[in-house]
């Protein structure tokens, strides 16, 4: 048996946890279901129950004895150092006598070029307790690996549900036929697909962009919602469709674009870009431009283009050609082939439970 506690589970999480309870039985315990609806995510169709917390800032109390009624055997909590409870239930593994993993990231998105070359010691503590980790990719893991080589540590390879059907999937209209249907004239077009809900997505660089390129030759398909979504009705060659949850248009609308765009704070809305078989556009990471752990699934001229200005990304977007786009394409979709199907995901994590 297994406990598993999470915020809330959307609908990308599904088919993974989904997984780990096709070989254990599990509870999934959320502590912020509110924040499914107010963050614009697609809930998933699992069935979770509602554990007591208080919240503060960070910090984070649950009712850590929720999680003994079923006598589970092993708990998955999440390796967040603001989560009290689970410091509580790390430092008395010796009376509970439960198998705790932490699942996360690994690393501060926010302080990344600083925890890379020295790892947060709240964190590094918290492991140095636990049983084992899950840690979303290869690079974050090693990391951990080098610290404590005798202890289960894996790399889960982030994914999200439904992968593997992107991948096999071909429309059966052409694309210059969908763009007549949807009135895109631009011959080349750049799609964005995410939540509109913290400034780190840097849209400022995509208006730029925007603004900047030519507006008959490049075109942009926005989806998605949220309270920072700037107006992007003023500009003839944007195309906004908001929250798309059917997945028929967007089928439609990742047939029509070129490459997948997103300036910063690049996650798992890339893997979705590249089994759609879409190069991800995106900039270097600084301290001015945070990218997620999901960053590192990107090679530069290989699955996608990392830029290092404005000046930059102007001068590759203008000069891209046919062959270097197809081959960027076909390699997109290889590398989620090779590094990022569910099934490897399920099985990296049941390796350690």
């Amino acid at each position: 048996m297994i406990s598993i506690l999470q915020p809330h589970v959307p609908h990308y999480r599904e088919e993974f946890f989904a997984g780990i309870g096709r070989f254990n039985r599990i509870n999934i315990y959320c502590y912020n279901l509110k924040e499914a609806k107010s963050e614009n995510f697609f809930p998933s169709n699992l069935k979770v129950k509602k554990i007591r917390n208080i919240q503060f800032g960070p910090f984070l109390f649950y009712n850590p004895f929720s999680l003994f009624r079923n006598k589970d055997e092993t708990l998955v909590l999440m390796l967040h150092f603001g989560h009290l409870s689970t410091w509580f239930l790390l430092f008395s593994k010796f009376f509970h006598k439960k198998k705790i993993i932490l699942m996360g990231q690994g690393i501060s998105v926010k302080r990344y070029l600083q925890e890379t070359n020295k790892p947060d010691f709240k964190l590094k503590l918290m492991i140095s307790l636990a049983d084992g980790a899950w840690i979303y990719t290869k690079k974050e893991a090693n990391q951990w690996q080098k610290i404590f080589p005798r202890k289960s540590i894996i790399a889960l390879s982030n994914t999200i549900s439904g992968v593997e059907s992107i991948l096999e999937f071909t429309h059966v209209q052409t694309k210059e036929n969908l763009k007549k249907q949807y009135r895109i004239g631009q011959s080349t077009c750049f799609i964005f697909c995410a939540r509109f809900t913290n400034n780190y997505r840097r849209i400022d660089l995509m208006i730029e962009l925007i603004e900047k390129l030519d507006s008959k030759k490049f075109g942009f398909i926005i989806i998605g919602d949220g309270k920072l979504k700037p107006d992007f009705s003023s500009y003839s060659n944007v195309y906004d469709f908001g929250s798309v949850y059917d997945q028929s248009l967007k089928d439609d609308l990742f047939t029509v674009a070129d490459f997948y765009l997103q300036p910063g704070w690049i996650g798992l809305s890339i893997v979705e870009a590249l089994a759609y078989g879409k190069p991800v556009l995106t900039f270097k990471r600084s301290e001015h431009t945070l990218q997620c752990v999901e960053y590192y699934y990107l090679k530069h001229k290989i699955n996608g283009l990392i830029f290092e200005n404005i000046q930059d990304a102007l001068c590759q977007i203008e000069n891209l050609d046919d062959y270097f786009q197809n081959q960027m394409s076909i390699n997109a979709r290889e590398y989620v082939r090779k590094n990022l199907l569910m099934k490897n995901m399920i099985d990296q994590a049941n390796s350690i439970i």
